[in-house]
């Protein structure tokens, strides 16, 4: 059994952080992109401190739980486009921020990812069991949630769980350039495609084409849709400024 305690994991103050973070990236207007990435080598994040989690009472373990879902909620909501770029172990309230993330990015490596909360009677607490199928499935995130199990980043990015499996060496530079492709990019119409996915993905087909009816038609009117048909028809790349 690996042992992954005290080794990147979080409590109430950073989630206190984590929170003030996105709050100032969804405030800046000339961000268009947030990469979500962790200092340490060998661990993206593996959840929650579970020796403080131990040690608090249920009302301050709440309170934690209540801020990393508020802080996942945020991302979900934001105008802005997350990143996650993993190159380590990635588990439980780990793994669930980076579900949030609109993207994933992962290195090649012997890292694994997983919720092992079943294993200590539990079950995810920031959207986990929610999240998880959405993106692979009911069947193999059901297997998944009810074992506990670890995969590699092979697997996740067979299953979908990933978006794009990269070298160690270069994964840094290509979620970068990315980044860097889509903060250039009609940011207008990128959030409203976003919004798209995520609202329409609850509502019926009738409902989500509606949604869709509705954010289509402000960028009809947009300075960044006049220029896209102006870029095509000089043959140029265009020049959007997000307005």
């Amino acid at each position: 059994m690996l042992d992954y305690s005290d080794i990147n994991c979080y409590d109430i103050h950073f989630m206190r952080q984590f929170n003030d973070a996105i709050d100032s990236a969804n405030d800046d207007t000339e961000i268009k992109v947030v990469l979500l990435k962790s200092a340490s080598a060998r661990c993206f994040c593996v959840g929650a401190d579970v020796k403080a989690f131990l040690a608090n009472d249920t009302s301050a373990n709440k309170e934690m739980i209540d801020a990393a879902r508020s802080a996942l909620a945020k991302i979900e909501a934001s105008s802005k486009i997350f990143i996650a770029v993993i190159g380590g172990h990635t588990l439980g309230g780990g793994l669930e921020m980076v579900m949030a993330c609109d993207l994933r990015f992962a290195a090649e490596g012997k890292y694994v990812f997983g919720l092992p909360e079943v294993k200590l009677g539990l079950m995810p607490g920031n959207g986990g069991s929610v999240r998880l199928p959405r993106l692979i499935g009911a069947s193999r995130a059901l297997r998944l949630l009810v074992t506990g199990d670890n995969i590699g980043p092979e697997e996740a990015y067979r299953i979908g769980l990933v978006n794009e499996l990269c070298s160690c060496e270069m994964i840094d530079e290509e979620a970068e350039s990315y980044a860097r492709t889509l903060a250039q990019g009609a940011s207008l119409a990128i959030a409203a495609i976003k919004r798209s996915v995520f609202d329409g993905r609850h509502l019926s087909l009738q409902d989500a084409l509606a949604l869709e009816d509705s954010l289509v038609e402000p960028l009809y009117n947009s300075e960044d849709a006049a220029e896209g048909f102006l870029a095509f028809k000089e043959k140029r790349e265009p020049r959007y400024r997000g307005r």
